[in-house]
């Protein structure tokens, strides 16, 4: 990245005539030897705030700091004769040169070593122009990560990956609050995406807690980098604990936690300990809500935040019964990373029906497992299991014995009542099941997404628009089309393995697919059976599973009447057995053991995401991994295409981000969160929706098959031809 440095001119006009020359000359080398700035730099700041600082609203005041350093740094022996930094920054992004390349001497040289090197000898000084009272602006910022690239990659003398405030190892504050900005990985970091800026508020709560609480038994230190995140919340979690008299601290809002809060009975505005009054601030930083900025202080501001959140959440504020019954449950809400403010790609008619689960089953019914659902407009994981537990209440489950689990009580319930005339409660729940679900897909090439309307959410009334939805959601599904709320459409629309009684003609194995085991998947009326390609391990590990193709049973499978599609999975069960070498690797493994068993050109390659991805997963590796396959089988001439078996989300972005041409939904993992509050990809060609014993010894995966979709494999290539 690019970087202006400018030289010690700039701001020598504004030093005193006596010592211009000097000021303005190019920095001379120290006179101490030992320089090697190897460690890494530090990072400094001006010092604590002052009245008659400046704030730095022009460009010349940032000039006149810097002469004044020099004037502070030159009075005596203490900086070597010069200005004790190495480069300075201002708030308007410009970089200035001090000691330059030379040895700096700034670091509290006399403090000891760091891993061996000496703190003035090892290491660079950038200061920051700002003081304690002072942020960093994105200028500063950028700034500050584009020069430790600069002395990283291109300086005369190059610099080691380390980032250090000046208070390491030193009784110092500095540097203030670009504390949190001083250390690896941190947005001024080059080595890592740019992050943006911290919040000083939440910088300010992670160092209180780490403080206050550091001798709680079981207490875990949170980062102090000004970002919220579970190990942030999970401290205060801790800290909550040990002021509510709880021993040993645990990182888990568990009951116990719960009924703690729940007794102590003490709405904020009420609350008399000035730690509770912090952690609550604090929690409300985290939430991104504006509160007090004297956090042991509960404000206007703190409370019109507590108003705020229980109105996101969908609760009454006024109703002194409900505030009061419902903040444990808030409580709970503040200490975990949910979000009850609409995000950027938050659905506004998603956040209503989030509030409206709040309001009616948390605060009024109190369904006794359920907690507050996030209201960020994301449907997900919660928002499923809230609604789960929802339908289990308005089909008339026992209010105890509701869980959020697709079990046969609620399988039953649903067949019953929940397969009748729908009005009120559990219509709008069965409409809500459909607008997240949206949008299904209209048949056509390409396909046309139609969307569920939110104005059929608020009426009992069949409306043109609410059947036409229904029916392409179960023709995309590949359901009976019965434009009604019967018991296969409700399965579909919860959980994604749908109804898993229902008959299918796809299947898959690890078992070899003998002439008379192809003649009994056909007479149970399987017309497809997908195959592992090839297998890893050698026979002799104890977790061999003997499931790759043998020669000939292609022909076997064929000739049973059967179709097949290749699989494709080297232990695709962990994060780390993904990586982009790795894809590339098994992409041309795949293409040479397809040509080997005579698959024809075209066919479509299934390579496997055997756990429970998250979104993070996806971003660092499964993507990744999935490039290098495309990039294998490019590299072999594209003989072959590439599909992906994993959870629905997995499917979905692996499809979109990478291009994989067909999705194998591993919906039975109904449980994955991968496959809770994502739609089924519009690529699906096999939905996996039951594993079961097919014949003793003969495990065998159920596969819906869509119609239309990928065909398989019909023909091998003859023997004859060329490769």
């Amino acid at each position: 990245m690019p970087v202006t440095i400018n030289k010690r001119a700039t701001w020598a006009a504004y030093v005193p005539s006596a010592k211009r020359a000097h000021a303005a000359a190019p920095p001379a080398p120290s006179t101490n030897p030992n320089w090697d700035p190897v460690g890494g730099v530090f990072v400094h700041h001006r010092g604590p705030a002052s009245p008659v600082a400046t704030d730095y609203p022009t460009e010349a005041d940032c000039l006149r700091d810097v002469a004044a350093i020099y004037g502070e740094h030159t009075q005596d022996a203490t900086f070597n004769g010069d200005i004790g930094y190495n480069f300075l920054v201002c708030r308007h992004g410009n970089i200035y040169e001090g000691r330059g390349y030379e040895r700096g001497e700034a670091n509290s040289g006399d403090a000891g070593y760091i891993d061996g090197l000496g703190r003035n000898a090892g290491f660079y000084s950038i200061c920051a122009l700002m003081r304690s009272n002072h942020t960093a602006s994105e200028a500063m910022l950028r700034s500050y990560r584009a020069l430790i690239d600069h002395l990283r990659r291109e300086a005369p003398r190059r610099t080691g990956t380390r980032i250090l405030p000046h208070l390491h190892g030193v009784a110092t504050e500095c540097p203030g609050n670009l504390t949190m900005y001083a250390q690896p990985g941190s947005t001024i970091d080059p080595a890592v995406p740019w992050t943006g800026l911290a919040d000083v508020h939440i910088f300010a709560a992670q160092k209180w807690v780490n403080t206050t609480y550091a001798n709680a038994p079981g207490y875990l230190r949170c980062p102090e980098d000004g970002r919220t995140g579970w190990p942030t919340v999970l401290s205060l979690t801790q800290g909550l604990q040990h002021e509510l008299g709880i021993s040993p601290t645990v990182q888990n809002f568990g009951p116990g936690t719960f009924e703690a809060v729940k007794q102590r009975n003490k709405l904020p505005v009420a609350e008399t300990n000035a730690n509770l009054i912090r952690v609550y601030n604090a929690a409300l930083w985290c939430k991104g809500y504006w509160t007090s900025t004297s956090q042991g202080t509960w404000s206007a501001d703190s409370e019109a935040a507590l108003q705020k959140l229980y109105a996101d959440a969908g609760l009454s504020y006024s109703n002194v019964t409900m505030r009061n019954r419902m903040w444990p449950y808030v409580v709970k809400a503040l200490l975990r990373m949910d979000q009850f403010q609409l995000v950027a790609r938050g659905d506004v008619t998603v956040q209503r029906i989030q509030q409206r689960l709040n309001a009616r089953y948390v605060a009024e019914v109190g369904i006794p497992a359920m907690s507050l659902v996030p209201c960020d407009g994301i449907y997900s994981r919660d928002g499923q299991q809230g609604l789960m537990m929802a339908v289990q209440y308005e089909v008339g489950i026992d209010l105890n014995a509701i869980n959020g689990y697709f079990g046969a009580g609620t399988q039953a319930a649903l067949k019953g009542k929940g397969s009748g005339p729908l009005t009120g409660d559990l219509r709008y729940l069965f409409r809500s099941a459909c607008y997240v679900n949206s949008p299904t897909m209209l048949p056509g090439n390409p396909q046309v997404p139609l969307a569920y309307r939110p104005e059929d959410l608020a009426t009992d009334a069949q409306t043109t628009t609410h059947l036409e939805w229904l029916r392409a959601f179960q023709r995309f599904s590949q359901l009976p089309v019965t434009a009604t709320n019967d018991y296969t459409t409700w399965a579909q629309l919860l959980v994604s393995s749908g109804d898993t009684s229902r008959p299918a003609t796809g299947c898959d194995c690890i078992t070899e697919i003998t002439a008379a085991r192809g003649a009994q998947l056909r007479a149970a009326g399987y017309l497809i059976v997908g195959r592992y390609l090839d297998e890893h391990l050698p026979p002799t590990d104890p977790y061999f599973l003997d499931k790759a193709l043998k020669p000939g049973e292609p022909q076997a499978i064929l000739d049973a009447g059967l179709r097949f599609f290749p699989l494709f999975q080297y232990n695709g069960t962990q994060l780390a057995n993904f990586t982009q070498q790795k894809g590339y690797d098994q992409g041309r493994i795949a293409h040479q053991k397809a040509v080997e068993h005579r698959i024809p050109a075209g066919a479509c390659i299934y390579f496997a995401v055997d756990y429970d991805a998250l979104d993070t997963d996806i971003d660092s590796n499964i993507n990744p991994y999935f490039q290098g396959v495309k990039a294998g089988l490019a590299e072999l001439g594209n003989r072959y295409t590439f599909g992906v078996y994993g959870s629905r989300n997995v499917c979905l972005r692996v499809s979109r981000e990478v291009g994989a041409r067909w999705s194998l939904v591993s919906g039975m993992s109904w449980g994955y969160s991968g496959n809770l509050g994502f739609p089924l990809p519009a690529n699906w060609s096999f939905n996996q929706i039951r594993e079961y014993e097919f014949q003793p010894g003969w495990g065998l995966d159920h596969d819906v098959w869509r119609q239309g979709a990928d065909p398989g494999v019909s023909a091998l290539v003859p023997v004859s031809e060329e490769f």
